[in-house]
């Protein structure tokens, strides 16, 4: 059974290894130095977002999620999980839970743009360049 937990400060080592395992299986548009950015910056959000680690039966830490007010900010998983099921559920319990109702997703994503559509959202809106500036376009998507 999937279960999750409020994550603390002694988490963001595994948070930021599951991160980057994800990210580099899933964010294969992303350049070299572009992906080594984005790893330091990602422990700068980790402090301002509801952070959730996910497990299997609280013992096998699967990935995470960051919702601030209504949107889901981060949603990661080990990239040996992708496909189980593992992410429905997970966005599953923070629509019923906590509302979540927007999320913004990199275009070149097709995977993760695919899955958010799936369940519903729609895309309202596009930005030609992430909130970096950087040349990786965002959907922003409502259900």
């Amino acid at each position: 059974m999937l279960k999750n937990q409020l994550a603390t400060p002694q988490d963001y080592h595994l948070i930021l290894s599951i991160w980057e395992k994800s990210a580099l299986a899933t964010h294969d548009f992303l350049s070299p130095n572009d992906l080594d950015f984005y790893k330091e910056q990602i422990p700068k959000f980790l402090d301002h977002v509801e952070l959730r680690v996910w497990s299997i039966d609280g013992q096998q830490p699967i990935g995470f999620s960051g919702t601030s007010d209504n949107e889901l900010d981060m949603l990661f998983l080990d990239p040996e999980k992708i496909g189980g099921g593992y992410g429905h559920q997970i966005l599953t319990w923070l629509i019923e839970h906590k509302q979540i109702n927007k999320i913004d997703v990199n275009e070149q994503n097709h995977r993760a743009k695919d899955f958010y559509l799936k369940h519903g959202f729609k895309i309202v809106s596009r930005s030609e360049r992430d909130g970096f500036d950087k040349p990786y376009p965002i959907l922003h998507l409502e259900k």
